[in-house]
């Protein structure tokens, strides 16, 4: 292939800059420019807050996240496998056992730990170091 045949490709690419580029700088210029105190305020589906968040999102939520992503990419990663899996052989799935064990092994190791324990007073951990009193009732 020549160098030529990526041209449409380049122009194509080039167009879609200016036309992001222009649209962004036309609403830029043509938007109004008067935010009034209730435009400002926080819009949460129609219900007005009466009072400001006190706490931030705990850290549950990011746990859970980043181990639905973890598990995401696995699959992502064993629909290659399933996909090459004649021309991989059994070393392939040697390699893909391995890799889904670990999976499995912080699957188990996340879950111990209470990290998909939404239930907090019923955790061993918080049992034994905030509320003992709990653990001496039952």
């Amino acid at each position: 292939m020549a160098l030529v045949d990526y041209l449409p490709i380049a122009i194509m690419f080039a167009l879609a800059l200016v036309f992001a580029v222009v649209s962004l700088l036309l609403s830029r210029l043509i938007a109004p420019h008067d935010p009034t105190p209730e435009k400002l305020e926080p819009y949460e589906c129609g219900i007005v807050p009466l009072q400001d968040p006190v706490q931030r999102f705990p850290v549950r939520f990011y746990l859970v996240a980043m181990l639905f992503v973890i598990f995401d990419i696995e699959i992502v990663f064993l629909f290659a496998w399933a996909v090459q899996f004649e021309a991989l052989g059994w070393p392939g799935t040697i390699a893909v056992g391995v890799f889904t064990l670990l999976l499995v092994e912080t699957l188990v190791y996340a879950w111990r730990r209470g990290a998909l324990d939404w239930n907090i007073p019923h955790r061993e951990r918080y049992r034994r170091v905030v509320a003992p009193e709990i653990e001496e009732a039952a």
